[in-house]
């Protein structure tokens, strides 16, 4: 072996190869482009040239939002159990605990109070890393106690919405929360409170059909996908071709379906002119 990191061989000289680091690069859902994928975090997860917003996670959006060190979690131990033994390609008892592990989450949502620019407020965001945020029993009781902690403490409402509905594998239990979450954010209309819900790509399914679109303000990120069944549900099941971008947040927008499009630098003072708007 040389010193300069070749392998010599019956007097030839192989050049070792550099091998680039794995998760160095992204490539671009919006432009297709190769970008380094610490520009797109330094960029709070969004794409410097066409500004595709990519997905983050429910820590990441909490960190982007909230003043510094000021969250306080909540139920941070509620696990979800296997209540019908349910398996698919894979046992929901080894899915949950793989994700577990990858994510550092106990389920989907991540939930708890926090101030924003100085806001007292309770905030919940959805992680797509976790079964793609989907909403079972765990998800459905935080978002339910997160508008119960705000009717009680008089405090605004903000739920970061990433999600592909409800989830199948606890059955009727999940369809159960779609209920359970709409009344709690019902009381929480009638107590005179303020309920922000931010609409995040995607925000689908039993999510959707529920409490992200109960907000007194609907706020969506540019080019969020917003739907109770996506595109490729649809075809498969009426086989009919959806117009182009008619489930983007743009689309719901025209149409009267959410307030305002944010982009997610502008989010946080946004929150804040909200609740000082509303006199929260």
């Amino acid at each position: 072996m040389s010193n300069n990191g070749s392998t010599s061989w019956d007097g030839y000289s192989l050049k070792k190869k550099r091998e680039v680091p794995e998760g160095l690069w992204r490539r671009c859902p919006g432009c297709e482009d190769m970008i380094f994928t610490r520009t797109v975090e330094e960029n709070l997860g969004v794409c410097p040239e066409c500004r595709h917003h990519f997905r983050i996670s429910a820590r990441q959006r909490i960190k982007q939002l909230c003043d510094q060190d000021s969250f306080e979690e909540q139920m941070a131990d509620y696990f979800p159990v296997d209540a019908l033994n349910f398996t698919d390609s894979q046992a929901y008892k080894q899915r949950l605990r793989n994700l577990q592990k990858k994510t550092g989450l106990t389920d989907a949502v991540v939930m708890g109070k926090g101030f924003v620019k100085g806001r007292p407020l309770i905030l919940a965001a959805l992680d797509p890393n976790f079964m793609m945020g989907s909403m079972g029993s765990v998800v459905g009781e935080k978002i339910t106690v997160a508008a119960e902690l705000a009717t009680e403490l008089q405090l605004p409402l903000v739920i970061v919405s990433c999600s592909g509905g409800a989830r199948m594998q606890e059955g009727a239990l999940s369809l159960a929360q779609m209920a359970k979450t709409s009344a709690a954010v019902g009381r929480l209309h009638e107590a005179g409170g303020l309920f922000i819900s931010v609409l995040a790509d995607p925000t689908s399914g039993g999510v959707t059909a529920s409490f992200a679109m109960l907000g007194d303000v609907i706020l969506a990120e540019p080019g969020a996908l917003i739907c109770f069944a996506g595109p490729r549900t649809i075809w498969h099941t009426i086989k009919v071709e959806l117009p182009a971008g008619f489930q983007k947040a743009e689309f719901l927008l025209e149409h009267g379906f959410i307030d305002m499009i944010v982009h997610r630098k502008e989010l946080r003072s946004q929150i804040a002119r909200i609740i000082d708007y509303c006199g929260k």
